[in-house]
């Protein structure tokens, strides 16, 4: 083929999805005929890509960087997650607001440049800001989203802010625990032993829950983050059955297109070759009629 195979597909990704198929058809045809049985088996096994999954490739094909900037952030976000650091996750969680929202535009801008027809009301933008969320939270889908060869938008929901915690450990030099909604009482004047001890016990037994909340939930979040992650591949296994369904039946389509126009010549050939018999017969009765008459010319001539 004249071209790599790799800016080949690459085109066929950053090209408008509806003309996926006969573009891959066509590819397929010219590998075969090239001899390329590999590149033509490799083309044949690719997948037309949603509307969304097309214009998250533009966006990573044209603008990769805006990608790396992606995935650098996610990067931090889960090292903030994992160290459960409010203020910072708070923060880098309205940056990713910040940024999504930009890629989003960024990749807009890519799809009506590439196709004025696709204004706003034909792209699907809130999937391709689900999938760039998805990038922020799973590694596997920030990769896929590099290739430039989504077939599907991705989501996940699992990902967000580490909820304020309602108290905080108080230490000696502490007067209120922070979060609390209700006015503490005022200390006794003069406290016996008894309620300081009383008092020292409770706030060590209010921190130690702290940290067993602080545990459940690191837990509970890492249970959900897995969850999110199985039922995702669970919907994109889904979602790739069906887009394969999809494409098969639009070769079976055009293979029965084509099957109709080679029955409708074989006919027509059919019809030629009749026509043909019956003038050759003819020809060959005109023939064996000459030649008698010729000869009964001779025979006249000869006697």
């Amino acid at each position: 083929m004249p071209d790599s195979i790799d800016d080949l597909i690459r085109r066929m990704y950053e090209a408008p999805p509806d003309g996926f198929v006969a573009a891959r058809t066509a590819a397929v045809t010219q590998a075969r005929e090239a001899g390329e049985k590999d590149a033509a088996k490799r083309l044949a096994a690719l997948r037309k890509p949603t509307v969304a999954a097309w214009v998250v490739n533009l966006l990573a094909l044209r603008r990769p960087d805006l990608i790396d900037e992606l995935v650098e952030l996610a990067t931090a976000l889960r090292s903030a997650q994992r160290g459960l650091k409010g203020g910072e996750l708070r923060d880098l969680t309205a940056q990713r607001r910040r940024i999504v929202t930009a890629l989003v535009s960024a990749a807009r801008q890519l799809a009506v440049a590439e196709d004025p027809q696709m204004n706003g009301a034909k792209l699907p933008l809130s999937e391709v800001e689900a999938t760039l969320t998805a990038a922020l939270a799973e590694p596997e889908i920030a990769e896929q989203v590099r290739t430039g060869r989504l077939i599907r938008a991705a989501t996940y929901a699992g990902f967000g802010e580490v909820p304020r915690p309602r108290l905080r450990l108080i230490t000696a030099d502490d007067d209120v625990a922070e979060g609390v909604t209700e006015e503490a009482e005022p200390a006794p004047a003069q406290p016996s032993a008894r309620e300081t001890a009383t008092a020292e016990r409770r706030l060590h037994e209010r921190a130690e829950r702290r940290r067993e909340l602080k545990r459940e939930l690191s837990a509970a979040q890492a249970a959900e983050s897995r969850a999110e992650a199985q039922l995702a591949r669970a919907e994109a296994a889904e979602r790739d059955a069906g887009h394969l369904v999809q494409d098969l039946d639009a070769e079976l389509a055009e293979l029965e297109r084509r099957r109709t126009e080679a029955v409708a010549d074989v006919s027509r050939r059919k019809l030629a070759r009749r026509t043909a018999e019956r003038e050759t017969a003819a020809a060959r009765r005109h023939v064996g009629d000459v030649q008698a008459a010729l000869e009964d010319v001779e025979s006249d001539e000869t006697e």
